[in-house]
């Protein structure tokens, strides 16, 4: 039985913000609010939510300029923006507690909000986010991949073309990122790109004062284990695994590894 519940809207921080409810209010624990990578609108993660609803009440969030959510060629998609957008959100959906749930693109910008001291914010796991700031060596990613794909979807490409650029993915999967891919803009993803380069999430960790938690895939260089060092010196108590068989797509790559990561940090375990 599917756990998704309704997609919908909501005005916050001065835009639209779409996003996907999976579970349902459970009074035992907080909430999540789950923000996706720099290319993933909110119904990419939907198998997650799926997953995370059986135990948790799940918001899944189109990032600005992505999926459903608002777009426009003046549009501020800095990672300050985002990271309003998401606080500012759980208070318009009412939430009195929650936590972050944030991959790549999307845990940096839990960093972003978590620094802030958000009321409610109870605590954030950090998937895999990009390392890379200011004087540090680059994301590990080809910005072409991206421009490339995404001109391949707003073409009307489909699976095959897909493939090209995520060989290991399924049909599935394939088939949902060639449906919308389209949807995410390409200044919104350039933007955030070069974010990943001038942003210095190194020196938000510090004031990240809510538990915290980083799940990291076991394959590639997004995150080495010099920079889990440097983290955990700048963010002392933060707790860190990580996922067997994937690299940087973890729950595309060992989606039961990467729920048994999670352990029961959320309140209740969700392998």
């Amino acid at each position: 039985m599917s756990n998704f519940l309704y997609g919908a809207n909501v005005h916050a921080n001065g835009v639209r913000q779409h996003y996907l409810r999976y579970g349902g209010t459970r009074a035992d624990r907080d909430p999540i609010i789950l923000l996706p990578g720099i290319t993933s609108p909110a119904i990419t993660w939907g198998f997650v939510g799926e997953q995370l609803g059986r135990a948790f009440d799940v918001y899944i969030l189109d990032i600005r300029g992505r999926g459903l959510s608002e777009a426009s060629t003046s549009l501020d998609y800095s990672l300050d923006a985002q990271a309003e957008d998401a606080t500012a959100a759980a208070k318009a959906l009412g939430l009195p507690s929650y936590a972050i749930v944030g991959h790549s693109m999307g845990a940096r910008i839990a960093i972003r909000a978590a620094r802030n001291h958000p009321s409610g914010l109870t605590r954030v796991v950090l998937i895999d986010p990009p390392v890379s700031g200011p004087g540090r060596r680059p994301y590990p990613a080809n910005l072409a991949w991206y421009v490339d794909s995404m001109a391949a979807a707003r073409s009307g490409a489909g699976i095959d073309a897909m493939r090209n650029f995520c060989p290991t993915w399924t049909d599935e999967q394939l088939r949902l990122r060639a449906e919308w891919l389209h949807t995410c803009d390409e200044r919104a993803m350039l933007e955030s790109f070069a974010g990943f380069h001038t942003d210095d999430i190194h020196a938000d960790l510090p004031h990240v004062a809510v538990p915290a938690r980083l799940i990291l895939a076991a394959r590639g260089d997004v995150v080495t284990d010099a920079d889990v060092v440097e983290i955990k010196a700048l963010r002392p108590g933060i707790e860190v695994t990580r996922v067997p068989d994937a690299g940087h797509m973890i729950p595309w790559d060992n989606e039961p590894g990467f729920y048994r990561a999670f352990e029961a940090f959320l309140g209740a375990r969700v392998d």
